[in-house]
């Protein structure tokens, strides 16, 4: 089962998974492919800066364009918007699962919530994990992408471990893009019920219409639904902050709540019960994995000033005043399922109008959210873990703002079976947390290898670290199975989902690829035939995606059917690597080849997408004679039927087919003019 998680690229020539430069050596490829093999280039450890400056704002030393402040205004606006969620629920949901709110308690619940956002989101994800980015570029793949590759078996079964778990991660993270935008918007909408009881049953079905509305802009981009997230999110900070001040000040005494002695004390008082209540108090913490993601797109300096100077002091005064509100009007025993905290902070003048505000915040969130997965999708895609997927740049000028339809309405769906559901924020917060804490799991781990193996840090330093991180990752996810039977098990099983499809692509990927390479002839047996067949040539270009040792099936068959071939014969190698972005320098290769045939090796990184004319366009820059105005793209339209020798269960060959004809074409996943492009059919028994 680990074996294929390991594996890479195998190619075929109509551009299903992009294609390697040396064929059947590279079917056994890492799981993130090299643009070497490890017997070429052996990897060199990545390392960190290791100065001081590294732990301060831009110690990443990844530049970005722009001003600190606009840059830390857009992180406000995408960062943080799951994580300043939170406030509508947690404290509700500890209060609800305590069935107390006594001084006692709620100092040990504050002091345990201020500890939780300094050690995992400041220390843990802004101090260390945020350094471990591959050219500025987040997300438990980047994260993966840096471990070094080896040849030796103990090596291989090390990474297909954590291929294995990075897998399960991301699996996981799609399911925390269905429940996160379900459990803040209904969050958000209960505070109807707060003005008024009697509009409690209208709170799941405009939740439904919120949800319909986010997914059906999306199509739109983020660059122009986004461009008042900041200012928005800014203003719900602040009134974050002013309501909890407001609070805390009629019971400054809550503010002592910062010494861990109030949380040791609640601990002492009752171990079992505190463990349970951890599963409530991670939910505070909930959103910090999109620090790390979405590094990237800010860089860590303006995320962490964002964070010092406004989102943590908002946060921490909400937290802290609706501790103080609680102490003050705790509820009789029996009323805490109507127990609703943060819309007590408001007053009953303003609580339509902070609804409003509440809803526009959960919808900024879901969309933070709901890009970051499109992100992983493409992420996923490059990396040999989902079919083609069709992907819609929406900005003209900003990479990373995609639309990917397929991935939009399944959120969709998932979102509106999970309202259908669990019908309100307290029943959904059972289900919620599973999957956060899992990543922190797995993100802790992943760091752990590439300190160990890439950066060489001594073990004793890595471990006490990320001994530390893993102590507190744990003890959250132990508590959250606890919820396992009333809710936790729906995270788990959309991650289960999502980790089948990603396998199971790997593996029938790599089975088809490798099927290909046994019945398929190189390029050089194909040219030897054409020199003895004397095949006439044609004025023209033919450009064919293929491995550039393999002769494409696209080719032979063509000659095989039509008996004549163009003057000049392109074989495109597309080859993926373990870095977001490659520099056009170092992008395209072009090889002479006798008698026409030209071979070009474009590298891609797993943020870019492919467009092969664009590609080919350079290579003429490189010596390639090449006119796209004269040139005909040749593909491979594989058709896959069961009964093959692959060594997959056959239900997984059956969802492997069925993945493979859904997949998106190939013209447009590899921007091919589509007045220009041939496609061939085959037929293959997986």
């Amino acid at each position: 089962m680990l074996g294929f998680a390991l594996r890479g690229f195998p190619v075929a020539d109509d551009g299903s998974q992009p294609s390697t430069p040396d064929g059947e050596q590279r079917a056994n490829a890492p799981l993130v492919p090299t643009s070497q093999t490890a017997a070429e280039a052996p990897p060199q450890p990545v390392r960190p800066p290791h100065d001081a400056a590294a732990l301060l704002p831009g110690g990443n030393g990844h530049a970005h364009p722009g001003s600190l402040v606009s840059l830390s205004i857009g992180a406000i606006g995408v960062v943080f918007g799951d994580i300043g969620t939170s406030p509508l629920y947690a404290i509700q949901e500890t209060v609800i699962k305590h069935g107390g709110a006594e001084r006692d308690f709620m100092m040990g619940v504050l002091s345990l919530v201020f500890w939780a956002l300094l050690l995992v989101v400041f220390v843990k994800y802004q101090l260390f994990i945020m350094r471990a980015t591959n050219k500025g570029e987040g997300g438990l793949f980047s994260l993966l992408s840096l471990l070094p590759r080896g040849l030796q078996r103990r090596s291989d079964l090390r990474l297909a471990f954590f291929g294995m778990i990075a897998i399960i991660g991301s699996a996981l993270l799609f399911g925390d893009g269905v429940i996160t935008p379900s459990i803040s918007v209904l969050s958000a909408m209960e505070g109807l019920s707060a003005f008024d009881p009697s509009l409690e049953r209208w709170v799941a079905p405009l939740t439904t219409v919120v949800l319909v509305f986010i997914f059906a802009v999306q199509r739109f981009g983020t660059g122009r639904i986004g461009v008042v997230f900041g200012p928005i999110m800014i203003l719900w900070f602040l009134v974050l902050g002013t309501l909890g001040a407001r609070a805390i000040l009629q019971d400054t005494s809550v503010l002592a709540a910062v010494n861990p002695a109030f949380a040791y004390r609640l601990i002492a008082s009752d171990p079992g019960a505190t463990f349970l209540l951890l599963g409530s108090i991670v939910l505070v913490v909930t959103g910090a994995d999109a620090l790390y993601a979405d590094i990237g797109h800010f860089g860590a300096a303006p995320i962490r000033i964002a964070w010092a100077v406004l989102v943590w002091p908002c946060l921490l005064l909400n937290y802290f005043g609706q501790g103080a509100w609680v102490i003050a009007n705790a509820p009789v025993p029996g009323q805490f399922e109507e127990f609703k905290p943060f819309y007590g902070l408001v007053p009953t003048g303003l609580l339509l109008p902070m609804t409003v505000l509440a809803t526009f915040a959960t919808i900024i969130a879901s969309q933070a959210v709901i890009s970051g997965v499109f992100s992983m999708a493409r992420q996923a895609v490059r990396l040999n873990y989902l079919p083609r997927l069709r992907i819609v740049h929406t900005s003209s000028s900003t990479e990373g703002q995609i639309y990917v339809p397929f991935i939009n309405w399944a959120m969709m769906v998932g979102c509106l079976t999970t309202v259908f559901l669990f019908r309100s924020a307290t029943a959904l917060a059972e289900a919620y947390g599973m999957a956060v804490t899992a990543v922190m799991v797995i993100t802790s781990l992943l760091f752990a290898e590439v300190a160990l193996r890439s950066w060489r840090w001594k073990p004793w330093i890595v471990w006490t670290v990320v001994g530390a991180f893993l102590l507190i990752d744990l003890s959250f996810l132990a508590s959250n199975l606890a919820k396992l039977l009333n809710g936790g098990w729906y995270a788990l099983l959309i991650a289960a989902l999502g980790s089948i499809v990603m396998l199971t692509w790997n593996q029938g990927t790599l089975a088809v690829g490798r099927m290909i390479v046994e019945q398929g002839q190189t390029i050089h047996e194909f040219l030897a035939r054409l020199w003895s067949d004397v095949v006439p040539r044609v004025p023209g270009a033919a450009v064919f995606l293929t491995p550039s040792t393999q002769a494409p099936f696209a080719l032979v068959n063509f000659v095989k059917h039509a008996h004549v071939l163009h003057e000049q014969v392109i074989l495109l190698s597309i080859v993926p690597c373990d870095q977001p972005y490659v520099s056009d320098r170092d992008r395209v290769q072009v090889r002479w080849m006798p008698d026409g045939f030209w071979s070009v090796d474009a590298q891609v990184g797993f943020m870019e997408e492919i467009s092969v004319p664009r590609l080919l366009a350079m290579a003429t820059e490189r010596g390639l004679p090449f006119k796209d105005d004269d040139a005909t793209y040749f593909a491979r339209k594989m058709q896959l039927v069961p009964g093959g020798p692959a060594r997959m269960a056959r239900w997984r060959k059956g969802l492997y087919i069925f993945l493979h004809s859904n997949s998106a074409d190939v013209t447009s996943s590899f921007g091919l003019p589509s007045d220009r492009t041939v496609e061939f059919g085959f037929q293959m028994r997986l």
